[in-house]
Order: structure tokens, then sequence, then C-alpha cells
């Protein structure tokens, strides 16, 4: 028996190993404080603290990611108000996730939203808890929701409609928060706000659209290093779901965020490459969902 410390040790490490390489999210989190100068910097400190640890530390879905497999991202908090008396924090945040393309060094930019009511109440030794089935909190709400779309998408980039059942999370999560009295939760408040972001993506009028999430990756991006031609062609495919998806929900807006955040990647894979008439129905595509973003475009036929 003198060695059952030595066991019960071992039997600990074991039960602990498989839960600390199923995190799915390794995000940075960036405060951004230039409006609120003045202010003491602690509440600030805790709160990059305390969120990295909360998105980080936490197993969101029953999925298994091993520790390379972790998804990066970074949620970018620019605070424009703080009442230092109520803890409340009025801010803008930028929310982006990348995806790495196989066989590369390169990453792609899978997600990446402007949130400009990404405010909520947090005093210096605030400690977040979050249950899905009870929201009453709109700083792990709002945490809550983009890490759901995270991994959700990045799930659909590697499967058709892999990341489902996690969406599904964020829609529930979305209909919990309508007791929220804040704005970004509310059904028919915003076409782009929250709720409106996750309703479109898991319409079914949209599913070209999360076809192309894994059409424009997996078939497209990810078979570049083998086949550059070939992959190419597939992102062509791709596109032509984009305008269906579109064409089927004109007033959603996902297809020209979709394109606000790979206008630099596309403009990459076409620039140069194949010829004026191939590229002609491409261009129609982009002009037409997202015409603010015609400088790129132009360049893409080049």
């Amino acid at each position: 028996m003198r060695h059952l410390p030595l066991i019960i040790t071992l039997l600990c490490l074991c039960a602990i190993a498989p839960q600390s390489a199923a995190q799915e999210l390794n995000a940075t989190v960036e405060i951004n404080t230039k409006k609120v100068e003045g202010t003491s910097r602690n509440v600030f400190d805790n709160l990059k603290t305390t969120l990295t640890q909360f998105i980080n530390d936490r197993q969101w879905t029953p999925y298994k990611f091993d520790a390379n497999e972790r998804i990066k991202c970074t949620f970018s908090i620019i605070v424009n108000k703080y009442d230092e008396s109520s803890g409340t924090m009025t801010c803008d945040a930028y929310i982006q996730s990348v995806r790495p393309v196989y066989n590369s060094t390169y990453t792609t930019t899978a997600l990446s939203m402007h949130d400009a009511n990404f405010s909520f109440d947090f005093r210096e030794y605030d400690q977040l808890e979050f249950r899905d089935d009870q929201v009453d909190k709109n700083l792990t709400a709002l945490i809550a929701y983009y890490s759901y779309l995270i991994i959700g998408i990045n799930l659909d980039t590697m499967a058709p409609e892999g990341g489902t059942d996690v969406l599904q999370k964020a829609l529930d999560l979305v209909n919990n928060a309508q007791n929220l009295n804040t704005k970004g939760w509310k059904a028919m408040e915003d076409d782009g706000n929250r709720y409106a972001i996750i309703n479109d993506y898991l319409d079914s009028s949209m599913k070209p659209f999360r076809q192309l999430q894994y059409d424009y990756h997996r078939k497209g991006l990810d078979r570049m290093a083998a086949d550059t031609d070939l992959g190419r062609e597939a992102i062509t495919a791709s596109l032509n779901l984009l305008a269906t998806a579109h064409s089927n929900k004109y007033r959603s807006k996902l297809p020209r965020i979709f394109t606000e955040y790979k206008r630099d990647e596309l403009v990459s894979i076409y620039q140069g490459q194949q010829t004026s008439a191939q590229k002609e129905p491409i261009y129609e595509i982009l002009s037409k969902i997202n015409a603010s973003q015609s400088s790129y475009w132009k360049k893409l036929r080049q």
C-alpha cells in the first residue's frame, strides 16, 4: 500500500489530461482604454485576465480538440465610456478567428465581426460564471455567443454543416438573452445584430452560404498547396453559392460580411491569374453583393 499515493496521483493526472486538451479556443483578449485615459488600469487589467481565462479554460462543446487544433481568435474590446460607480463599460468589439490552411503556413480568416453594442457591467474583482439555460449577465452572454459562433463556423469549414449543434447553442443563447436590457439581442431590432446573424446563418434559405464555408475552405484553399488551379476552381464554384445565398435572402448581411474579410485573400487568389473572361463572373458576383469594395474587385480583374 505504500505505492497508493503514487497510484492516486497518476489516476488524477489521467483524469485531468483529456480535459486539459479538450478546450476549443486559443483566444487573445485586447482591451483598448485610450478613450478613458486617467482611469485606474486595475479594473481593465483584471478584465483582460478574467476574460482570457474564461474563454480559454472553458470547454464550450463536447468535442475534443488537441492543443494544436485549438482555434486561434482575438477579442479586441475598445472601451468608449466607463462609469466607475456602476462598473458599466460602453464598448465596441472586434472579434476575429483564423483557420490554418492545409499543408501550408498560411492562415485564413474564418470569421470577422464588429459589434458596436458590446457593453456590459464589470468591477475589478468580478468572477465570471455562465450557464446556457440562465442568461442573466450581458458580458458572459456576449462571450459565449461569439465563442459558439467561432467554433461552429470553424467546424462548418471542416465538414458540410459540421457546426450545426454548436451554432444551435448560439441561437438558443440569443433566445434566452431576450430579457437582457441591452442592445444587440432583440429580434427585428437590427438586420445585422447578434440575433440576425445567427438566425440568418441557420435559416434554410442560407444553406448555400454554409456549403460555401466548406467548399471555399476545404475543397478550395486546402487543395491549393497541392494543386493551385484545382483549388482556385473550387473557390470559383463556391462563389456561385455565395451569389445564391445573397439572392435567397437579400437583406442578410452574411454574404457582404464574408466579402469584406475575404477581400484581400480573393484578390491574391485571382489577380494575375486566369483570363479576363474567366474572372468576369466573379467580379460581377462580388460587385453585386458588395459594391462598396469595388476598388478590390477591380484589382481582382487585373
